[in-house]
C-alpha cells in the first residue's frame, strides 16, 4: 500500500526552463528502472517552476530513492539549472486512486 511519498519544488534559473524540463522527461526512464518507485510524476507548475512527486510503499523505499541515481543527478545539474536549492518535503499519503495511468 502506497503510505509514503516527495514533493519537491524546482524554480528554474531564468533561461533554463527548457532545460530543466527536458532533465525531468529523461528522469522517467531512470524512475523506470527503480522497482521501488511505483508512482512518479514530473511537473510543470508554472514557466518557471517544477516539480516531482514520488510515492513508495514503505519509509526504506523513500530513503532509496532520496539516494538513488535521480537525486544525485538532479543535485549534479542543481548549481546549473536551478535558482535555488531543490525544497524536498516528506510528505504521508492518505488515500490513493491510480484507475488509469499511460505513459
Amino acid at each position: 500500500m502506497i503510505k509514503h511519498a516527495l514533493f519537491v519544488r524546482l524554480e528554474a534559473k531564468p533561461g533554463k526552463e527548457q532545460a530543466v524540463a527536458q532533465f525531468l522527461a529523461a528522469g522517467l526512464s531512470m524512475a523506470n528502472e527503480e522497482a521501488t518507485t511505483p508512482i512518479w510524476f514530473a511537473l510543470q507548475l508554472s514557466p518557471t517552476t517544477f516539480g516531482i512527486f514520488d510515492a513508495f510503499t514503505s519509509e526504506h523505499d523513500r530513503q532509496a530513492h532520496l539516494n538513488g541515481p535521480i537525486a544525485q543527478a538532479l543535485m549534479a545539474r542543481a548549481a546549473d539549472l536551478l535558482a535555488t536549492n531543490p525544497a524536498i518535503e516528506s510528505i504521508d499519503v492518505l488515500g490513493v486512486k491510480n484507475r488509469l495511468a499511460h505513459d
